[in-house]
């Protein structure tokens, strides 16, 4: 007996395992995008994966130079950054798809008549942001309508939506479940031309990437992590108003406006952006990768570790990974 209660004293005297430590950068302030990792935080699923996840405030430095170079672990990445930046050598690979589709598109003030196809934005003033993606984005747009496919660029950043509201600018791109959803909120009409529409194939818009050496060194790990991150969109998919209130509630006051996070996430929820039919949530489509940076690649947008465009298609087949996904 005396053996035994010395055998329990040693036991209760032991410190419990310790959580592993991990990190996740964002792409952008806090928003409906990055809904699965607050639903996580807040359902504890994290810890009873064995896991102390610290979500990371966005910086100017983007996530995927976080990742890239091992600062964080996982980050949410933007697919255009990603195909970019991946293209250029670096260090990681995306284990998740969280926003299934392109959920960008080109917008103008609905009251305009004399816009009614995308070769009417000839010679017209763009409020953009400041990336070649854009450029070859509205070119090829244009273009495809029969347009010559010039136009002026004003790079406004985020002040491009109140240009486009006071009349300043002709158009600019937006992200329906999000600017999108505001400009319906504020009464704003807009008209919009989706991209699908004129040539430019669909994308998984956003991503959940890893280190990728990382990865390989912690497979356990990073499994249980991108399970639980799942088990977060999946329930958003769900419950996206309940998904809202621990999103707001997680961001301790960053998102001052609730009626735009409920409206935005209904918009991923109806318009199909955090799950396909019949597929689990965040299940990656190689061809959709391979479409889109094929896309990247004619325009010219791709470039080496040197800094030189891309000469040959890139082989993106170790790119991404579903195997750290519940299916």
């Amino acid at each position: 007996m005396k053996h035994v209660l010395t055998a329990l004293a040693l036991l209760i005297a032991l410190p419990a395992q310790a959580a592993e430590k991990l990190t996740v950068a964002l792409d952008w302030t806090p928003n409906t995008n990055h809904v699965g990792l607050y639903v996580a935080q807040a359902k504890g699923w994290f810890t009873e994966a064995g896991l102390d996840v610290e979500i990371l405030p966005y910086t100017d430095t983007s996530s995927g130079t976080l990742v890239s170079t091992g600062v964080a672990q996982f980050g949410i990445l933007s697919a255009v950054g990603f195909h970019s930046q991946r293209a250029m050598g670096a260090d990681m690979t995306a284990v998740m798809a969280v926003v299934q589709h392109e959920t960008g598109r080109l917008v103008f003030n609905g009251e305009r008549d004399d816009i009614q196809r995308p070769a009417d934005l000839d010679g017209k003033i763009y409020a953009g942001f400041g990336s070649a993606w854009e450029n070859a984005l509205i070119s090829s747009i244009i273009k495809h309508d029969g347009g010559e496919g010039t136009f002026d660029t004003v790079t406004l950043g985020t002040s491009a939506y109140e240009a486009l509201a006071n009349g300043s600018v002709d158009f600019t791109l937006e992200v329906s479940t999000w600017e999108g959803v505001n400009s319906v909120l504020l009464g704003r009409p807009q008209r919009a031309f989706s991209y699908a529409d004129y040539g430019v194939p669909d994308q998984h818009t956003t991503f959940l990437g890893g280190n990728a050496t990382w990865l390989a060194a912690n497979t356990a790990t990073a499994g249980a992590f991108v399970k639980a991150a799942q088990r977060g969109y999946g329930f958003a998919a769900e419950n996206p108003q309940a998904a809202a209130d621990m999103l707001i509630a997680e961001t301790g006051g960053m998102l001052s406006n609730p009626e735009l996070v409920h409206a935005s996430m209904q918009a991923l929820v109806d318009g199909g952006f955090l799950k396909d039919e019949g597929e689990a949530v965040g299940l990656i489509d190689p061809a959709l990768v391979t479409g889109i940076t094929g896309f990247l690649f004619s325009a010219g947008i791709l470039r080496d570790a040197n800094g030189d465009v891309l000469e040959t298609m890139p082989d993106v087949s170790s790119w991404t990974t579903n195997a750290y996904l519940a299916h």
